[in-house]
């Protein structure tokens, strides 16, 4: 496996073996000294043209405890407000010699491209509304580390689902792993052609809160153009957000999830956002082994 751009490319094996590789890094970053020489000589850019908290520094504490170094571009500052285009930025950092990119971009198909140019193994890092496949796995292995398994649970998405590259990406790997998904959300926000996505969908957020495992939470995608299709934010909150009232409606055993940024007060309440249901915060901690399983697998090939 020379890079990692879609969910789509990866079989349940690959995905599993994956999750397994990011528990063995669990261990280390446990450690007084978190940190292990497996990727010493190596240099990772970083090329984040969309702003980014978790994954752009979970990435780069992951390349760190790897022992690598990391260069990090970002367009503010930079030739692009010169005008210069993203093929001859690649060309720029691939001259100064590093071994593997990240590339997050607002246009889909960007990490492509620059896999294309720069002849170096690229992770996508999120690409417009497409795929994002470290999130998804990050995902799936903290609902594994939760409940011991993936098969058989019932997972809702919910919001805009549309413009969400997450809701694509983790949808996938849910279901290579055997979870069932429900989508919930406005019929303007769900996908124009939902033919092969293997999903049920409803409109009505109160039937389905008793039924599933887990409920995982979107925000409006205003960047891509969600918030234009509903009709107000109060009517939205109304019907779709996850309050402290419906969440006493979940199962008992069920979680709550959510990949962040969170508009707390809209999509989900501060206090369920904040509860014990929630593995919010463990998903963001679940990042950094994760993508050190994916660099480190692409730079070396191995497993172990």
């Amino acid at each position: 496996m020379k890079h990692l751009l879609s969910i789509e490319d990866l079989d349940r094996g690959e995905i599993e073996d994956f999750l397994d590789l990011a528990g063995e890094f669990s261990g280390v970053l446990d450690r007084e000294v978190p940190k292990v020489p497996a990727l010493r000589g190596k240099t990772v850019a970083l090329m984040f043209y969309e702003d980014s908290t978790r994954t752009r520094l979970s990435f780069d504490r992951a390349a760190k405890a790897l022992s690598a170094d990391v260069m990090t571009f970002t367009p503010g500052g930079s030739s692009v407000a010169k005008g210069e285009s993203l093929k001859d930025t690649t060309l720029t950092i691939r001259a100064m010699s590093p071994s593997l990119f990240v590339v997050r971009h607002r246009s889909p198909g960007a990490p492509w491209r620059v896999a294309e140019w720069s002849g170096l193994p690229v992770v996508n890092g999120g690409d417009g509304a497409h795929q994002h496949p470290t999130q998804a796995l990050l995902d799936v292995l903290t609902v594994r580390d939760h409940f011991g398994k993936v098969d058989g649970l019932k997972v809702a998405i919910v919001g805009d689902i549309r413009n969400s590259r997450v809701a694509r990406s983790t949808t996938q790997a849910l279901q290579k792993l055997g979870a069932e998904v429900t989508y919930i959300g406005p019929r303007t926000l769900l996908p124009f052609d939902m033919g092969d996505w293997g999903v049920e969908t409803s409109s009505n957020l109160d039937e389905v809160l008793g039924e599933v495992d887990i409920v995982y939470m979107l925000r409006i995608q205003r960047e891509r153009g969600g918030g234009d299709d509903f009709p107000s934010v109060m009517e939205y909150i109304n019907r779709f957000s996850l309050t402290e009232e419906r969440a006493k409606r979940l199962l008992p055993h069920a979680m709550v999830m959510h990949p962040g940024p969170m508009n707390r007060g809209i999509e989900i309440d501060a206090s369920v956002a904040d509860s014990e249901r929630s593995l919010v915060t463990k998903q963001v901690a679940n990042g950094i082994p994760i993508r050190m399983a994916v660099l480190f697998r692409l730079l070396t090939g191995e497993t172990k």
